[in-house]
This record gives structure tokens, sequence and C-alpha cells, in this order.
């Protein structure tokens, strides 16, 4: 071989190696920035998600993680589109955003609360049933399901809703109120409702006393706008959560180490509370009893309890309209159809 050929096929390979090197680059730097907010719920398949790295290994984006306290204070993110998708999030928030017009939609109904929720009472507090809660002090994170959970129990009750004493807190806060003697009762849910019955306080009632048309949930919710213009990422990002869910029933006692981890439970308490939740898997999505599709999403479980929250915010004053009655804009499934082609 001369010296020239040599040379020539040396530049030739250079050449390639700096096209893709610049051909990488600008894929890299084509990928869109996506940010997933998050709350902490204790111990449930989204933190197996977090732990393995699946955001970032499944979607084809520069995906971040944001951490939320409550899910009124994602909402603004959502809206703006400096936050793509919000996970853990319960109905009011949701429902709320959708009185405002915000530019939201359900694509993938992570669980329901059963006995992960409810009403717990102090030791002491001479409270043995929904009757004995007027006049009472009690915890509730307004504009949450606290507020749901709350006027729906003392409707059924016949009691009304500002004959109980609400005190706005965060679920943070609420153990110390607990501990210190400053609430009788509170409204929450895992990881600090089972924090609570471990120092001592009664279950009244949980979610589980609840039809699975008006309850709470932990919902995924996107950016409609955003979604509908990167649809494969969308679906791509449905595709993680149901991997999160397929790990944790394959391999439970590994899923229970990782949500115990990143929750900061122990490893006893994360078992509780994962046994509080009915856990969705993507396939589930489809089905009438989470999102349903096509037509079947206007009576789907999600869309029912979506609308029966909404009825209950508005009569507390918690929301000034009514939402719009169509499927098409509390629940999208259609990333659920693709993420399972």
């Amino acid at each position: 071989m001369s010296v020239g050929n040599n040379l020539t096929e040396k530049f030739g390979a250079l050449v390639i190696a700096v096209s893709s090197l610049i051909a990488g680059s600008v894929s890299a730097s084509a990928m869109p920035n996506v940010t997933i907010g998050y709350e902490n719920n204790g111990a449930d398949p989204f933190m197996v998600t977090k732990a393995l790295g699946l955001f970032k290994k499944m979607i084809p984006a520069h995906t971040q993680l944001r951490y939320f306290s409550s899910g009124p204070a994602a909402m603004g993110a959502l809206a703006s589109n400096s936050l793509q998708f919000m996970c853990g999030i319960g109905m009011p928030p949701y429902v709320e955003a959708l009185a405002k017009k915000l530019p939201v939609t359900i694509i993938y109904n992570q669980e329901r609360y059963m006995t992960g929720a409810g009403i717990v009472v102090r030791p002491g507090a001479g409270i043995h049933d929904i009757q004995d809660l007027k006049g009472k002090k009690i915890a509730i994170v307004v504009g949450s399901q606290s507020s749901f959970e709350l006027a729906t129990f003392l409707k059924q009750a016949g009691i009304p809703f500002s004959s109980v004493r609400q005190l706005n807190m965060s679920p943070q806060d609420m153990r110390i109120a607990w501990r210190t003697g400053g609430v009788n009762a509170a409204i929450v849910w895992n990881p600090v409702f089972h924090s609570l019955q471990s120092l001592g306080g009664k279950v009244l009632k949980t979610d589980e006393n609840l039809p699975r048309t008006a309850t709470s949930y932990n919902l995924c919710i996107a950016n409609i706008h955003w979604a509908k213009k990167h649809p494969r990422i969308a679906a791509d990002f449905v595709r993680s959560m149901n991997a999160g869910v397929t790990y944790t029933r394959k391999h439970p006692q590994q899923a229970l180490a990782l949500m115990a981890k990143e929750s900061g439970a122990t490893l006893a308490d994360a078992k509780v509370e994962l046994a509080g939740y009915e856990v969705f898997t993507g396939k589930d999505q489809l089905s009438s009893n989470v999102l349903g599709t096509g037509a079947g999403s206007a009576t789907s479980a999600t869309t029912m309890a979506a609308i029966a929250n909404a009825k209950v915010l508005q009569r507390i004053g918690l929301i000034d309209a009514p939402i719009s009655s169509e499927a098409s804009t509390i629940v999208d499934s259609k990333f659920a159809q693709l993420a399972l082609k």
C-alpha cells in the first residue's frame, strides 16, 4: 500500500469519525428537555422507576426529576410548560387545574388509595365515629384529597362541612401537631397516615370505604399541548411507569427495598404502605376501571371520580365553576395505547 493511499484512508476515517461525532452531538442537542415532577407518597412503584433510573433509560430526552411537597404547587409549572409530567398528584388539585382551564390531562393512573389514606384520630380525643368530629380540630391539606374526603365522609354522616375546625397544614407538619396535641384528628395519606397510626392513632375511615368512581387516586398528568407534540415521548413515559410496576411484581422484595430507600421508610413500613394501594399496570389503564378507551373513557372510573371530586369541591367553595364532563379533557389514554403497541 502506498503512503498516499494510507494517508487518504486515514483522512477518510477521520472525516467519518468527526462526522459521526457531530451527528451525535446534533442528535443529542435535538432531544427535548423533560422535567418530571413527583410527590413522596410513600412506597409505590413510582419509587422503583425512579430508583432504577428508568425515566432516563427509556425516554429519549434530557430527563430530570423535580420534587414537590404538594400537588397545587406543581400546577403553575405544568401550565407554563417548565414541567412536562407530574406524578403522585391527587384528584382535587388536578380538578382545580381543570376548573381554571389549565392545559393538563391524566395520562396514567398510578394507583387507587384503599387503606393507605383516610381519617385517623388521636387517642384520648373522644372521637369514636364521624359524628364525634363536630367541633374537633382536624388537620387537612386544603385543596388536596383531604378536602374531598372530609366533605364526603361528613355528608355521608349528615354532618355540615363547617361543623369541624379545619387546620390547613402540610402532611409533615401534621406529625408535629399530632405529637403536641395541636390536632384531634387528621385526614392524610401515606406515609404520614401510617406514621400517625404508629403513634397510637385510630382509623375511622379509609378510602376503601368510598366507591371506585368517587375516591382518591395518585395520578400522572401531563401538559396536554406538549404531550400531543411529543406523543412518542409521552408513550415512553407511560412505558417507564409500567416498567416500575412490572419490576415490583416480578421482584417484590427488591422492589420494597428500593421503595423504602427512596421514600425514607423502614422496610416494614414500606410493606404496609404498598399494601394500602390498588396499583394499576399499563394494560389496566385501558380498562373501564381506570382510564378507559374511546367512548368508554366518558364513563371510566377515573373520569367519574374527577367529576365527583369537582362537584364536592364546588359545593364547599374550593372551585368556582364545574369542570367539563367531556372525557377527552379529563383523561387521555392514547399514550398508554401507543406504549403497549
